[in-house]
């Protein structure tokens, strides 16, 4: 049986909990997880503890903040006014919106609301957890190398060649066939 390291595509079933049991998310919702190893398209954490796994392996992995989405960082909850936001939405607190573009948006959630002032914040909303996952591989295959070249082109936002420019409709002139 071949075991889980870089260039697998792994595909799994998970369970994800926080400290308290409650149920986070689970590919009950979404379906099996599949990603290709190594390549950081996981929580570090998750991705360690899959490392030298076989297809049929099932087990827990508790996986703390730092190896997850991070510690809160307080400089990431800020106070804004009500003028940042779009007209004629009606904020709540525990609204999420994007703010930023392209490639440097994320999401921020309002945590409160005083009057023209709103607090939001853009830390990960699982940020400073520490989550408690329940897997089962269901398969490792060797990623070909036009699914290396895939995810190679959505990792850098580009059409896979190196030329720097961004995949569109039409071709950026670098002369690849990627871009076109």
């Amino acid at each position: 049986m071949m075991k889980i390291e870089k260039d697998t595509t792994v595909s799994m079933e998970y369970t994800l909990k926080d400290a308290n049991g409650e149920i986070l998310d689970s590919s009950d919702v979404m379906g099996p997880l599949e990603y290709i190893h190594g390549y950081n398209m996981i929580i570090s954490g998750l991705e360690k503890a899959l490392e030298g796994k076989e297809e049929g392996a099932e087990f827990k992995q508790v996986v703390p903040p730092e190896e997850a989405y991070g510690e809160i960082f307080d400089d990431l909850i800020v106070e804004t006014t009500r003028a940042q936001f779009p007209e004629g939405v009606e904020l709540e607190v525990g609204m999420d919106f994007e703010a930023g573009e392209g490639h440097h948006s994320r999401i921020v959630r309002i945590t409160k609301i005083d009057g023209d002032k709103i607090t939001i914040d853009a830390n990960h909303p699982l940020a400073g957890e520490t989550l408690h996952f329940d897997v089962k591989v269901l398969s490792v295959k060797k990623t070909t190398e036009e699914e290396l070249q895939a995810l190679i082109q959505q990792m850098s936002g580009g059409c896979g060649c190196g030329c720097g420019h961004e995949y569109d409709e039409n071709a950026c002139g670098c002369g690849c066939s990627g871009c076109h």
